[in-house]
């Protein structure tokens, strides 16, 4: 069965009803009609060409598809695209717009070796952004317990979580913004 196939058998079962929806991406606005069936996910990486939205499970378990809405985590995948409008969506590009300056929490992450594979690095970005959000110190177990929810096959978490802690540091500007070189690489 072809796409085209497969999408008019879709379109048969479940209808082509469209909306129009109008929302903030990014700090940009946007408009754009979609079908009322399309996910968050879908619109952002489809129609939006923001491809850090990943897809994993497409159940809402991995939490690689992680958002902000209005500031609050969410899994686009489990969202259509239709319930975020007048709504505020930021994905990992929103961190840095300059393309040559790394946002504190990317700098951290790469400081820290808190990727390896990528896949899960958008959506722990965009958490430590919500939980960095109000200058509150987290303890390590706090941070492994509000990154819990997205799934990591390769590093382990602890240097996620050390890069969260320097991110931390970084965005309060206090004692150890500067990357503590005796951890050793």
């Amino acid at each position: 069965m072809t796409t085209s196939e497969h999408s008019t058998d879709l379109d048969t079962r479940y209808g082509s009803d469209t909306r129009t929806v109008t929302l903030r991406v990014n700090g940009r606005g946007v408009t754009r009609e979609v079908a009322t069936r399309t996910t968050l996910a879908d619109f952002l990486r489809d129609d939006l060409d923001l491809v850090s939205v990943h897809l994993g499970c497409e159940h809402g378990v991995c939490g690689c598809c992680t958002v902000l809405l209005d500031g609050g985590s969410v899994r686009s995948c489990l969202m259509l695209a239709v319930q975020a409008g007048g709504q505020e969506v930021e994905t990992v590009e929103s961190l840095s717009p300059d393309q040559d300056r790394l946002h504190p929490i990317q700098q951290a992450f790469a400081e820290e070796q808190g990727l390896q594979c990528g896949f899960c690095t958008p959506a722990m970005a965009l958490r430590a952004r919500e939980i960095l959000a109000d200058g509150k110190e987290w303890t390590d177990e706090e941070v492994r317990q509000e990154i819990s929810g997205i799934l990591c096959r390769c590093t382990g978490y602890q240097n996620i979580i050390n890069a969260v802690q320097n991110a931390g540091r970084k965005l309060r500007g206090g004692p150890g913004a500067a990357r503590d070189e005796t951890k050793g690489s």
